[in-house]
């Protein structure tokens, strides 16, 4: 089961009781709900905030292929897994991704987490602008879009 969506800024936020509503079963022992959220530095730059751009069908694409593959990698076939990612600008300490997922076990929900977000940051086209406290701000070098 999972559910995959980018969040435009401009409509809506995040909100983590849909996250933890989603995965919630009897059937999961385990649930975990990660939190990745705008830091203050970067490369020892004061950061102010992040502006997200994303290429949303292929992002969406990338989430599924991820979900699926964790069935082959970490062989674990009972899952729920919730995703959303923010496009636009977020402030510092605010929400930019919410992975939350539940499995059978805790050892599965800890390594399926961390697959998952580990994944996302490797394929997923999801670009980060950096504002600084300077004014300036500048596009992060990310992972170009590779065709499959």
């Amino acid at each position: 089961m999972l559910h995959a969506k980018i969040i435009d800024l401009s409509k809506e936020k995040i909100k983590p009781e849909n996250a933890e509503e989603f995965i919630a079963s009897s059937k999961f022992g385990a649930s975990i709900v990660f939190y990745g959220t705008v830091r203050e530095n970067n490369e020892n730059k004061k950061v102010t905030g992040i502006t997200y751009d994303s290429h949303d069908e292929l992002v969406i694409k990338s989430f599924k292929e991820i979900y699926n593959e964790a069935d082959q990698k970490l062989n674990i076939k009972e899952k729920s897994v919730y995703i959303e990612h923010v496009k636009g600008y977020v402030g510092l300490g605010e929400i930019s991704i919410i992975i939350a997922v539940a499995c059978p076990r805790r050892s599965e929900a800890y390594d399926l987490s961390r697959y998952i977000i580990e994944e996302i940051k490797k394929r997923s086209p999801i670009w980060k602008k950096e504002h600084y406290k300077n004014k300036d701000s500048e596009w992060l070098k990310g992972n170009p879009i590779q065709a499959n």
